[in-house]
């Protein structure tokens, strides 16, 4: 998972890497599977096919389990895009996330349900400036199950203030994908030394359906 011999062991020696494990009741929060990121041609998009099939997979397993579900979009209404901020200017694709364009939209690949509600945010993290922390506490929520794009920015933003907020995250590496294979591989490795576990997404079907059965 890293490109850097040793790492691993290194981390492991002073007590980083320690597994959190799988609470009793999760939440799958797919992280801005959405037109403007997995369609390649479009300036913030790349190929993620792969991620979007382990994530049916886990849409699935969670929707048999009556696990709750939840997407994220980032979204600007402003004709400038005024919200964006500073973003913005280090990220100039973000003028294709216009409110009401098909771009801002959930992949349809996903076939999201109308009981899976979408919160919509302006920057990285799932839970700057959005009432995703409420959703999940009226929910009784212990576990984030991490999937999408991109694993280097919003996944990665969305799993540090999982922590932050009290929440386990864990965040499947194979079900989450990035412009850059560097990046990606990057940030799973330091996730899983300081912030999340790393899972499968074999690992997670199988958790959901051990919640199914009991």
């Amino acid at each position: 998972m890293t490109d850097t011999p040793g790492d691993e062991q290194f981390f492991r020696e002073r007590g980083f890497g320690q597994r959190l494990g799988f609470g009793a009741r999760p939440a799958l929060i797919v992280i801005d599977l959405i037109m403007a990121f997995t369609n390649p041609e479009l300036p913030l998009g790349a190929p993620l096919e792969d991620v979007m099939e382990s994530t049916r997979r886990i849409l699935a397993g969670a929707r048999m389990a009556a696990v709750p579900v939840m997407y994220t979009t980032i979204a600007y209404d402003e004709e400038d895009i005024a919200s964006a901020g500073v973003w913005l200017r280090k990220a100039t694709g973000s003028h294709t996330l216009r409110a009401g364009t098909r771009e801002v939209e959930i992949d349809p690949r996903l076939e999201r349900r109308p009981d899976e509600p979408v919160v919509v945010k302006r920057y990285a993290s799932a839970f700057f400036g959005t009432d995703l922390v409420s959703r999940l506490n009226a929910r009784q929520v212990d576990t984030l199950i991490l999937t999408g794009c991109t694993t280097s920015g919003c996944v990665r933003a969305t799993a540090v203030d999982a922590v932050q907020y009290g929440f386990v995250p864990a965040v499947v590496g194979d079900a989450v994908g990035d412009r850059s294979a560097a990046a990606h591989r990057q940030s799973l490795f330091d996730l899983e030394q300081k912030y999340a576990d790393v899972v499968t997404s074999a690992e997670i079907v199988r958790y959901l359906a051990e919640l199914t059965r009991n």
